[in-house]
């Protein structure tokens, strides 16, 4: 299996961070679905102030371009996408258009 550790932003207000926890304890199930038939085996998120950290391990054959393809012909991933954007924000050094960035390890014990 193939790890990945990926960081985003939310916007910095309390409320709006509340709300976005409490969407992420009742993902919609087409949401679930979407992600498990992309070939994401275990997923999990953190967050510390406004940084979330999203941990994923995948298939091997698992691709981030054909994941993408797929949610663009989704509409309910587009729904939730959406939804989510209105309590996301993209990390300072993040160009145009990208949400969750790759991390890169720098570190391994």
């Amino acid at each position: 299996m193939k790890k990945y550790t990926l960081a985003l932003d939310l916007k910095d207000d309390e409320n709006l961070i509340r709300q976005y926890e409490e969407y992420h304890q009742k993902v919609w199930p087409e949401i679930l679905e979407s992600i498990q038939s992309s070939g994401v085996r275990s997923m999990e998120i953190y967050r510390t102030g406004n940084r979330l950290f999203m941990m994923m391990e995948v298939e091997e054959e698992f691709s981030f371009e054909a994941k993408a393809e797929a949610d663009q012909a989704n509409p309910k991933v587009q729904e939730w996408e959406t939804l989510m954007w209105n309590y996301q924000q993209a990390l300072p050094h993040a160009k145009p258009g990208e949400k969750w960035m790759i991390m890169s390890k720098i570190f391994s014990l």
